[in-house]
């Protein structure tokens, strides 16, 4: 017995940085569409699936919500009720092309990554492939970004997946909250309270600070100064253009693209890091960095180092599972070691300065403020702060026992993240006892996708023989 549990608490509105995100794809370039291929031991129950999926979306008010805009951007976006909340639009299911191998999904994941969403529905759709060879079935999840983040996401998933292949029932099932609509003058009308609202909120923080800082100075005059010169030093190196890539080669941007995929032992990934001093993230960008070394010395070129994106994850216990809680930072990496410890030391170093930066918790206030200048100019910035960067790493703990879909287990869990302007997006997801590594590259920046991965998988292979 016992009914469906409380759905999870979803602010009403986008905070400034989701809505930063989503304002700029007015440049379709930097749309922050988000595609995971879940590789299935065999066919789900369909009707099962569709039970599954509909529950989860009355659990997760964002699977039945739209994004909603109010006139003259005099607010933030909201999320809406969709009041013609159609399921069958999310979710389909299609019968695997031949030769139904697993390329074959890729081909199609492929495809939605390119595909914009409709904004006037919930951003999300779910394509069930089955008839793959050797029985098995994939799941396509293509989710905006501005839903939640990747460390949201997978907590989001647990809410789709069962434990034990076979489940007991769930009970009855009441009835699912209602979510509220918001009409246009509603909208409004609750775009200037929380205007209000914020303004009077800063206000508040801002003397509180002010009284701090006055205390700072004349406690410390010197000490103040120097801080605040650090903030401003931090912010500025955050917002600096960067509109040419390092790269010699992977130069073009375009909105094609191609996916790969990688498999790393997770245990020995964990182990060569061990025994270097340094975390599985340290380990897996050293492995990305020496396989671009390794494609770049395959088209004959010499490069000393690349500009990277990381998302720094800036969530905590009592941050919602929607939204994001991530900041961008990006940073140059070097390509010049040989030796796969010293660049993962290297690389140690490096990432922990960035997540030192002050500006790294003043993002959502920096977008505040850029989300005030038209949309035409905060894309144009942002276009030239992201095209310049060659690629972008993110490393997403996953699931790290068996789950299951409808029946059927889930084997790999590959996620194709944004590229975000640059060149290519490599994105590890660990799930159970290894790393399913996805590749999303811009087609005419990479325009030899296997030869690509294959030069990832012999960095990865440089570091593993650390363990």
């Amino acid at each position: 017995m016992g009914g469906m549990p409380e759905p999870e608490p979803f602010d009403l509105h986008m905070s400034d940085s989701d809505a930063l995100m989503w304002n700029i794809e007015k440049d379709p370039v930097l749309r922050s569409t988000i595609v995971t291929v879940n590789r299935l031991d065999r066919d789900p129950d369909w009707d099962r699936l569709v039970e599954r999926i509909d529950y989860g979306s009355q659990l997760i008010p964002r699977l039945r919500q739209r994004v909603v805009s109010p006139i003259m951007r005099v607010g933030p976006p909201h999320w809406s009720a969709d009041p013609d909340f159609d399921l069958s639009y999310h979710l389909r299911r299609v019968r695997a092309p031949e030769p139904a191998t697993f390329d074959t999904v890729l081909d199609l994941a492929r495809t939605a990554t390119m595909a914009g969403f409709d904004r006037a529905r919930p951003l999300w759709e779910f394509t069930l492939v089955e008839g793959l060879e050797g029985g098995g079935a994939a799941m396509i999840m293509k989710v905006h970004h501005s839903i939640t983040d990747g460390v949201g996401g997978m907590k989001l998933a647990m809410m789709l997946y069962d434990t034990e292949r076979e489940p007991a029932p769930a009970g009855p099932v009441d009835e699912p909250a209602v979510l509220p609509h918001f009409p246009p003058f509603t909208l409004v009308s609750r775009a200037i309270d929380h205007r209000r609202r914020r303004a009077l909120g800063i206000l508040q923080r801002g003397l509180g600070q002010a009284f701090s800082a006055a205390g700072a100075v004349l406690h410390s005059p010197r000490g103040a100064v120097d801080h605040l010169a650090l903030v401003v030093g931090s912010v500025a190196r955050m917002l600096a253009p960067a509109t040419t890539p390092r790269s010699s080669i992977m130069l073009g941007r375009s909105l094609s693209r191609d996916l790969g995929t990688l498999t790393v032992p997770l245990d020995d990934l964990k182990r060569a890091a061990k025994g270097s001093g340094c975390s599985l993230n340290d380990a897996f960008v050293a492995g990305a960095l020496g396989g671009l070394r390794r494609y770049h010395e395959a088209h004959g070129v010499s490069v000393e180092d690349l500009r990277m994106t990381m998302p720094i994850n800036v969530r905590t216990d009592t941050s919602q599972l929607g939204g994001n809680h991530f900041t961008p930072a990006r940073f140059l990496v070097p390509l010049t070691f040989d030796d796969p410890e010293q660049r993962m030391q290297a690389v140690r170093t490096i990432t922990r300065q960035a997540r030192d930066e002050p500006a790294i918790h003043l993002t959502d206030a920096l977008a505040g403020i850029l989300n005030q200048l038209p949309t035409t100019v905060v894309t144009a910035l942002f276009g030239a702060m992201l095209k310049g960067a060659d690629f972008v790493t993110s490393n997403v703990p996953g699931i790290p026992f068996p789950v299951y879909l409808a029946g059927a287990e889930l084997l790999d869990n590959y996620a194709f993240s944004p590229l975000s302007g640059t060149a290519a997006n490599i994105t590890l997801v660990s799930h159970v006892d290894q790393c399913c590594i996805g590749v999303n590259v811009d087609r005419l920046a990479v325009p030899d996708r296997d030869a690509f991965v294959q030069c990832l998988r012999g960095g990865f292979d440089e570091v593993l023989a650390l363990a």
